[in-house]
């Protein structure tokens, strides 16, 4: 067949070509991760989808995989290097240059694994059944799909394709209200798919079909997207958020403790005379570990009545070993607590620390082994039922969507978000557009440095901190009881999917 000029570059079966079709796939994965140019995802994936079409080999379909998902990987995790420097943390300027190096190449490759193994598979299809166009296409989409979904059961996920929309494209988003955010990978993957065989083929009924499953899939999500919200008067609540400007390498020390119990106390006082119904602190707000009968907050908590979501560090009961990274709330009448079910590796538990030894175990601030909060938890406060979540936990839709099926009637999420650049601050607030999106329900975030804000249940952002900046806000939000698809059946997307493809292979193979 004919190579079209612009798919040249990656024919790479000629070697003159070789170095230029692996830049060029490379190039294409850093377009997929410049976000928040959202646009360019709908056409990133098209070399790569070119690549398997061709039907190139093993070897090479994971070496031209790999490569485009370094580039996507690298380019949307870049923030990871402003781990650096560590000094403060008694990590001398070298050591700390090759921490940061070692962790973002670390989840640059992890991440990519999820494009190589997708690659791997669909390069074994030939030697299984032979495809049609849209056979092809259809198992490749719901095989990216599953391989997300076994990297989001894993320590480190965050890169799915779908955080390349939110928040800058709220439309296609509310397709995660019908089996969460895979539902916008599904389309992203198959648009990419059907342009691919549009350039291979040089048919102009694949560039037509690809238009066309990308306007459905915005006319669907634009349709989701016009729901009113319908939040009644009687179920509103009044929030208050304090963001409240603290580095780490001020707050972990006695000083930064006590300029963070002085901030949070003075401003939780002030939210509380304003009208605040409850008042949330960011992940971490006072870093020590958090005893009910010497709490600073105990006298003002009593004074005012109003229950304050604080983030601190707990205990875990009957073991003194271990502790909790927790959201705790602090009413007249008692605590109740939210343990972060997703820690950071190596910044609050050390994977293999046996083996990595005691220079990377500095890296942790907190002596104590810290250890995950259980899977299946409920936080009802004060204002009723909420689904809870701290920093990392925002990736993992499953851990909301959970909490909401449970009756969680509004999101609230504690982050702290330094050292990181405003971009990764955005990102992390993307995560949470979509939870609130794919659950239908109103979201405050408060973090550290930024960004904190309220979301409502269209995704739509009502209010948004400036980054490193301190702030305090008094939000009213809206308790919800309705139910998505997704809260009700969870990722049902991706299995049907999957059913489908093992019936197109058997359907080709007899």
């Amino acid at each position: 067949m004919a190579i079209s000029p612009l798919t040249k570059p990656f024919a790479l079966g000629a070697s003159d070509n070789r170095v230029l079709g692996f830049l060029g796939l490379f190039l294409a994965g850093v377009l997929m991760g410049l976000w928040p140019a959202w646009p360019l995802a709908w056409v990133a994936l098209v070399p790569l989808w070119w690549v398997i079409h061709r039907g190139t080999g093993l070897r090479q379909s994971m070496g031209c995989a790999l490569v485009w998902g370094v580039g996507y990987n690298g380019a949307m995790l870049t923030w990871v290097l402003h781990l650096h420097p560590l000094t403060w943390l008694g990590v001398p300027w070298l050591g700390s240059i090759a921490i940061a190096t070692a962790a973002y190449g670390f989840v640059t490759f992890w991440g990519a694994g999820i494009v190589v193994a997708w690659a791997m598979a669909m390069a074994a299809l030939p030697q299984i059944t032979s495809l049609g166009p849209l056979g092809r296409v259809l198992v490749g989409t719901a095989l990216w799909c599953g391989m997300e979904a076994l990297w989001s059961c894993g320590p480190l996920y965050g890169t799915s394709l779908a955080i390349t929309q939110s928040p800058g494209n709220l439309v296609i988003a509310h397709l995660a209200r019908l089996s969460g955010d895979l539902t916008i990978t599904v389309a992203i993957v198959a648009v990419n798919g059907v342009l691919a065989l549009a350039l291979h083929s040089q048919a102009r009924r694949w560039l037509v079909m690809a238009v066309g499953v990308f306007a459905i899939a915005h006319l669907l999500g634009w349709g989701l997207y016009q729901q009113p919200l319908q939040d009644s008067p009687d179920n509103a609540i009044k929030v208050g958020l304090i963001q409240g400007n603290i580095p780490s390498r001020e707050k972990l020390t006695y000083r930064g403790v006590r300029r963070a119990e002085e901030i949070y106390r003075n401003n939780y006082r002030l939210l509380a005379q304003q009208g605040a119904d409850a008042v949330l602190t960011p992940e971490g707000a006072i870093p020590k570990l958090w005893q009910p009968e010497t709490s600073l907050f105990g006298d003002v908590v009593q004074e005012t009545g109003i229950p304050l979501w604080l983030g601190t560090f707990t205990m875990v009961p009957q073991d003194q070993r271990h502790i909790h990274q927790s959201l705790v709330e602090i009413t007249p009448r008692g605590t109740t607590q939210y343990n972060k079910i997703k820690l950071v590796p190596l910044g609050e538990y050390i994977p293999l620390q046996s083996l990595l030894g005691d220079v990377i175990s500095r890296l942790s601030p907190i002596s104590p082994d810290m250890v995950p909060g259980r899977p299946a938890q409920r936080f009802d406060t004060a204002l009723g039922p909420a689904a809870a979540g701290i920093c990392y936990d925002s990736a993992y839709g499953w851990i909301f969507r959970q909490q909401v099926a449970q009756g969680g009637a509004f999101i609230i999420t504690a982050s702290n978000n330094d050292p990181y650049p405003p971009r990764m601050m955005k990102q992390h607030h993307g995560h949470d557009v979509l939870q609130a999106i794919a659950t239908d329900r109103w979201t405050a975030r408060s973090t550290n440095t930024g960004v904190s804000a309220v979301v409502n249940p269209h995704g739509q952002t009502q209010w948004q901190s400036a980054p490193n900046a301190y702030a305090t806000h008094l939000a009213t939000m809206y308790r919800r009881h309705t139910e998505t698809l997704y809260v009700r059946w969870g990722n049902w997307l991706v299995p049907l999917l999957l059913l489908g493809s093992l019936w197109v292979i058997q359907q080709r193979r007899s």
